[in-house]
């Protein structure tokens, strides 16, 4: 009988849970997923406002981030549940889901004494709701071993995208990150910087818009040379692997400061922040080879913009979704969480050291019974 999984995603621009039901045919470490039945459920406005205030330091934090937590696995769980609806599939089939979880706050290697990642989204409740196994908490082991607990999918890009020569994955969620398979079957990775977050939040702050459609706005607006140095002049971009990053760092503090004393309009900032995400993952892209395939994923593989800044950036490199090479560029994520469970369960390592700087592999998560 498959193995089938189920993959819970909820990334940094928190627009929705992304939710998978995914099959694995084959035992062992070579397996590659099928996906069978996707949804993406949504989160309603004031529960994403509630996330949101928690992403940065204020009052009764504890009292708040408890009760978000139930929130959430709750539903993550309806998430699930609706998914399974939509299959046509018994709980009793699906052998666990992996459970992402949603990120409130990300303090890395090098940003405090006592690193640390922490999501939201609890999996007692998920395993409770849904009957089904629930893994989850992928992030800290990693970080237990000196890690950076992100970015955790290049294992997974490994897997299922490595080929006998260069390419490059680059997801471009609220961050970006770039995961280097190498043609001599070595992995590398880290984030790269702002991927759609300021993108998301300045066209919502300027247009009501929840994103920027096609990158539309931004292809309007004319890049501002000086804002566009002085945002690349933050720190980050320049260091040096192992490294990962969030709304900790790139948010809208970090563009009102580099804004100050500039006049620029609106549509012009917007324009200017795709470049700075088309930049930084270029950037990344050219430090690792000369050429090769670059295959793109999340949402802003759909942003033609964001594309087409890209290969004028690389014109080396063959720049295409991961639709082209098997997996829509909405779900990789979520499927490969639904593929980190399935590695815990059958107790292979889900990190990849050379990309978070963690001492070793290790399985990854905990697992929480039906």
């Amino acid at each position: 009988m498959p193995n089938l999984y189920i993959g819970l995603m909820s990334g940094t621009s928190v627009d929705s849970i992304d939710a998978v039901l995914v099959e694995f045919n084959e035992e062992g470490k070579s397996s590659s997923p099928h996906i069978l039945t996707t949804l993406s459920h949504p989160i309603a406005p004031p529960l994403r406002e509630d996330i949101l205030a928690l992403c940065t330091p204020g009052p009764a934090e504890l009292d708040r981030a408890g009760q978000l937590d139930r929130q959430l696995g709750q539903i993550f769980a309806d998430a699930a549940n609706t998914l399974l609806s939509h299959a046509g599939v018994k709980s009793s089939d699906v052998t666990a889901i992996g459970s992402h979880g949603q990120t409130v706050r990300h303090r890395p290697p090098g940003t405090v004494t006592s690193p640390f990642s922490l999501q939201l989204g609890d999996p007692n409740s998920i395993a409770a709701l849904t009957g089904i196994t629930t893994v989850a908490d992928f992030r800290r082991r990693d970080i237990a071993l000196g890690g950076h607990g992100a970015p955790l999918i290049p294992a997974f890009h490994h897997a299922v995208f490595a080929t006998d020569h260069n390419r490059a994955v680059i997801n471009i969620g609220g961050m970006g990150n770039i995961t280097e398979l190498a043609a001599d079957g070595s992995v590398n990775g880290y984030d790269t910087g702002p991927g759609n977050v300021l993108l998301d939040y300045w066209i919502g702050l300027h247009q009501g818009a929840p994103y920027d459609r096609d990158g539309a706005w931004a292809a309007s607006g004319q890049v501002h040379s000086e804002l566009f140095k002085r945002l690349m002049a933050d720190p980050y971009f320049a260091a040096k692997p192992p490294k990962s990053t969030g709304r900790e760092a790139f948010n809208a503090s970090w563009l009102e400061q580099a804004c100050s004393g500039l006049e620029v309009s609106p549509v012009d900032v917007q324009a200017t922040l795709a470049e700075v995400t088309a930049a930084s993952i270029a950037d990344a892209v050219r430090q690792f080879a000369d050429s090769g395939d670059v295959l793109v994923c999340g949402g802003g593989a759909k942003n033609k913009d964001l594309l087409s800044r890209l290969r004028r950036r690389l014109p080396d490199w063959s720049v295409s979704p991961t639709d082209n090479h098997g997996i829509d560029a909405d779900w990789v994520e979520a499927v490969g969480f639904a593929w980190l469970a399935r590695q815990t369960l059958l107790g292979l390592p889900g990190n990849c050291p050379s990309v978070t700087g963690a001492q070793k592999e290790s399985v990854l998560g905990a697992i929480y019974p039906a």
